[in-house]
């Protein structure tokens, strides 16, 4: 596994806590942290991908925000998923799910991390379905 920048030891000994291949690449001024073998929840069209979190030269003080995906994700029962568009990440088409953060919701520089940017991700997943 490719390993072009660091992540703080906090991540790295998450990641490798939860069995995640993972690797980190650069491509022109992105950093990107490429997650294999990613968990999708049921009601989705695949169960597992490639899924890539943007890290930024400022991080873990600046939020970490947004994730893709490849393959694309469909939900099953054909209703379309809103605020999504491509982006070519380490020669693939990955599928940018939109999703930030809010006002409730604030990056707390010291206290949020790697583990806690992924654990909203999975709270993204599952609360498309609450959409209807």
């Amino acid at each position: 596994m490719r390993r072009q920048f660091l992540l703080p030891e906090a991540d790295v000994d998450y990641l490798n806590a939860c069995g995640l291949q993972w690797e980190t690449i650069i491509e022109g001024s992105w950093r990107w942290l490429i997650l294999h073998d990613y968990n999708i929840p049921n009601g989705y069209n695949v169960t597992r991908v490639t899924a890539a979190v943007s890290i930024s030269a400022g991080y873990p003080d600046a939020q970490l925000d947004m994730v893709y995906f490849y393959p694309p994700l469909a939900r099953q029962d054909g209703c379309v998923i809103g605020a999504l568009s491509a982006q070519t990440i380490d020669g693939r088409s990955f599928q940018r799910w939109s999703r930030h953060r809010t006002g409730a919701n604030p990056w707390r520089p010291g206290e949020d991390d790697l583990s806690a940017h992924l654990t909203l991700v999975q709270h993204w997943l599952e609360r498309e379905f609450k959409k209807g």
